[in-house]
């Protein structure tokens, strides 16, 4: 019996041993193609930790290594512990899924009076309401100066873009609604609760939940992100007024942990049913179609149900269920991976606004675990991103084919300067500087840019920061009288990050009298 331990101990490390080797390639492959400075991946199967590594290099240009303990910001896959700290909270009978949201917190209200009464704690999470996609994300993306109540109160003027539960459509302003349930409940904030009921009995001790804390730490991997083309370090930004959609930062040795409790169906946090709750289909999502010419291995994996749960994604994969969830921000972008029924978890963290090289990484790491044929993940992705790079830049130029470019202004350019209001954001500010018009946000120091003629009364922003890659589109509207009243927005590119929802606004001028 001795030696049949000796000898299947000396296979799992053999087997560990070749796992990790062919990680190690595949995680530089994937850097090199994407162009992502830095990456760290844990893996963990049956209850142990297999994996926990860096790879690369925290900043462009500067030596100090990717290390397991390098902080990132995980962006979305804060949702998940915002819903773990609900379901404690669920648990000890202070709150159910079903219950109302005004019934915790009476000033919340949405466009529809209706809706307001009728949200559920499970509405919240589950991105249904009838907002549009992304709606409302300019209140604090890029960073805006925005408090959390400030936000809170705005969303009542965003309008519904579908009828309340009809829809799938990702939001992350109502995660922060239910994150700030928690300090009308228990007395702590959002931050505190996750420290001290999540982070703290995990042992995740590098992990936190604010902006300062990322920028001073000694191992943080810097964000980064393209300008014309160009990979480019970019500054640290705030977004800790919707910390509980997105601000947690995090390394892959807390991040094993965390996957650990997960699959262990909450472990000691929260109990079997309320992961269950959370692994369980509340929202079907659409099945998009692939690009056409999309790589045979994408269309042979296509799944055949897609849907969110609370705070996780779900699909299938290769015949098993797949429990996921990715995260965007400021030249971040992250992916967790869990297969429940092979007791498999993989995180993959980078530092570089590129999803290809995430879902290369876990889809190999999870066919090595299912025995599936090889694919070659990198080059699959690579080839996905060519394709809709291809789709984007063919509708921009779909569009520049129906310019008028013998157009003019209506109006001299000085008759287009203003201040515009939106409801729920706020000003906009057009100067005219010298010939030229000049735009600024004025709650967002990011969003400053230069109007260049398109045709008509329509002009495109072009964005002094060329990392957001976001211009779009500004169309004025002129009265009877010949005055304008108000402005549109919205993106040039189809590839612009849905965040950037500047269709939202609905910009109307405001007089010297009414600011």
């Amino acid at each position: 019996m001795r030696s049949f331990f000796t000898i299947s101990s000396a296979a799992l490390l053999l087997a560990v041993t070749a796992s990790a080797q062919d990680v190690d390639a595949v995680v530089e492959r994937a850097r090199q193609a994407f162009e992502v400075p830095g990456i760290a991946v844990a893996i963990v199967k049956d209850g142990r930790v297999v994996l926990s590594k860096g790879y690369g290099v925290r900043k462009l240009g500067e030596p100090a290594p990717v290390t397991p303990r390098s902080l990132f910001r995980i962006a979305s896959n804060t949702k998940a512990f915002t819903v773990a700290a609900l379901a404690m909270l669920v648990d000890e009978g202070k709150l159910r899924w079903d219950d109302r949201v005004i019934d915790h917190m009476p000033a919340f209200q949405m466009w529809d009076p209706y809706v307001t009464r009728e949200m559920t704690v499970r509405d919240l999470l589950t991105h249904r309401s009838g907002l549009g996609l992304g709606a409302g994300d300019l209140m604090f993306w890029p960073a805006t100066d925005f408090t959390r109540d400030q936000i809170l109160a705005r969303i009542r003027f965003l309008k519904p873009a579908s009828s309340f539960r009809s829809h799938y459509a990702y939001d992350n302003l109502l995660y922060l609604v239910a994150g700030q349930m928690i300090p009308l409940i228990t007395g702590k904030t959002w931050e505190q609760f996750v420290q001290e009921r999540i982070f703290d009995p995990l042992g995740m001790a590098h992990t936190n939940a604010s902006t300062p804390l990322l920028a001073s730490s000694a191992d943080a991997a810097a964000p980064h992100a393209r300008a014309d083309g160009r990979l480019v370090a970019l500054p640290q930004t705030d977004h800790d007024n919707n910390a509980p959609a997105g601000s947690i930062n995090s390394c892959v040795e807390d991040l094993a942990k965390w996957m650990l409790l997960q699959l262990d169906r909450g472990g000691k946090l929260f109990t079997g049913r309320q992961s269950k709750e959370m692994w369980s289909p509340q929202t079907i999502l659409p099945i998009n179609d692939l690009p056409k010419g999309a790589p045979e291995a994408l269309q042979a994996t296509q799944p055949q149900f897609n849907a969110y749960g609370l705070g996780w994604m779900l699909r299938d994969y290769r015949g098993h269920k797949m429990v996921y969830h990715t995260g965007v921000l400021a030249g971040y972008v992250s992916r967790t991976t869990l297969i429940p029924d092979l007791n498999l978890g993989v995180v993959v963290l980078t530092n570089q606004e590129e999803d290809g090289a995430h879902s290369a990484i876990a889809r190999t790491v999870v066919d090595h675990y299912l025995g599936a044929p090889p694919t070659d993940w990198v080059s699959t992705y690579r080839e996905l991103a060519r394709l809709e790079a291809a789709e984007g830049a063919a509708e921009e130029h779909r569009a520049a084919g129906t310019r008028n470019t013998a157009s003019r202004p209506s109006l001299p350019l000085a008759r287009y300067a203003g201040h515009y209001r939106d409801s729920w954001y706020g000003d906009v500010v057009i100067e005219e500087r010298n010939g030229k018009l000049a735009i600024q946000f004025s709650h967002t120091k990011q969003l400053a840019g230069d109007l260049e003629h398109w045709q008509y009364d329509t002009f495109i922003a072009r964005w002094r920061d060329r990392t957001l890659g976001a211009d779009a589109y500004v169309t004025f509207s002129l009265g009877a009288d010949g005055a304008i009243e108000g402005v549109r927005i919205k993106p040039v590119s189809p590839l612009t990050d849905f965040s950037f929802d500047f269709q939202d606004l609905d910009l109307r001028r405001v007089d010297a009298a009414a600011r």
